[in-house]
């Protein structure tokens, strides 16, 4: 992963994100009581910053929290981290990370009060996205049962199950682990997972085991804009391994065909017209809203 760029924002100071600290009774630290958002950056732009936005205070509220800041203060904070950390970013893009905490509180306490202060928190990275030769040849991927808590719709930070399941995946050789949940689909470890049946791009449906991902909107609107039906219903272990494309979408990571699922080929072992076209299609969009205000 790359390094950090070193400032950082902490509940209403920018600093440098080595000298940053909080409580060890922030609730964050204690119970995972916390939601995030990760935001590609392209050249500057936020993508889809009033979609993450959006989704950050859905997560809240699931959580029984508002959001601390609105949508425009959250405009100031994120712009000015970006424009303070670019003079040490070589890279091309970054992405943006942002948590919201419900505070500390004087003690270790189960029940959550809603009074205490908010911890807001939030950092920039290099955006590195695989390269020429990964796209060429797509990436491997495994399989596991997928044994998270129940409520993966909330982008919480309790992350450790998608953890052991990555390393599931690392330990392999692979690049992402895909989960399976009552002998379906339902995403990988990090990332949405597609597939491509008779040639429309098949995604599973909207539910409390799957993340609402934003990067999975974007996949879909630029199959759409591809001329590609785009349909959302459950898909079985045997469709996934029977697929003509598989393929991942995540905000580090864009969209990126599997080519190799548990040792197997996926259709014809290379990318596929599908994710070609989706593909090209999203560089297109990020030309697009380049010019536009975010």
């Amino acid at each position: 992963m790359p390094t950090p760029l070193p400032l950082c924002y902490l509940s209403g100071e920018y600093l440098p994100l080595t000298q940053a600290r909080v409580s060890p009774l922030d609730r964050a630290f204690l119970f995972a009581d916390a939601v995030y958002e990760v935001m590609p950056v392209y050249a500057r732009r936020p993508f889809r910053f009033v979609a993450h936005c959006e989704r950050l205070a859905a997560s809240l509220r699931q959580l029984g929290m508002e959001d601390p800041h609105s949508q425009q203060q959250w405009h100031e904070i994120i712009a000015t981290l970006i424009e303070r950390n670019a003079a040490h970013n070589s890279a091309e893009h970054c992405y943006v990370y942002w948590q919201v905490t419900r505070g500390a509180e004087y003690g270790r306490n189960h029940t959550p009060l809603p009074q205490i202060e908010r911890t807001v928190f939030a950092f920039c990275a290099p955006l590195v996205l695989p390269d020429a030769a990964a796209l060429e040849r797509g990436v491997s991927c495994v399989t596991a049962l997928d044994n998270r808590w129940g409520r993966c719709d909330i982008k919480s930070t309790a992350l450790l199950a998608n953890l052991l399941l990555r390393e599931q995946a690392a330990q392999a050789g692979a690049a992402e682990t895909i989960l399976l949940r009552d002998g379906t689909l339902t995403e990988g470890s990090a990332s949405a997972v597609h597939v491509v049946l008779h040639g429309e791009l098949v995604s599973p449906a909207q539910s409390a085991q799957v993340l609402p991902s934003l990067t999975r909107g974007a996949v879909e609107k630029m199959a759409a804009r591809a001329g590609i039906t785009v349909r959302s219903a459950p898909i079985s272990e045997a469709q996934l391994r029977a697929a003509d494309e598989v393929m991942l979408a995540a905000a580090t990571r864009e969209v990126i065909a599997v080519t190799r699922l548990d040792g197997a080929a996926v259709g014809p072992g290379r990318p596929g017209p599908v994710w070609r076209a989706i593909h090209a299609g999203l560089q297109q969009y990020k030309q697009e809203l380049a010019a536009r205000p975010w």
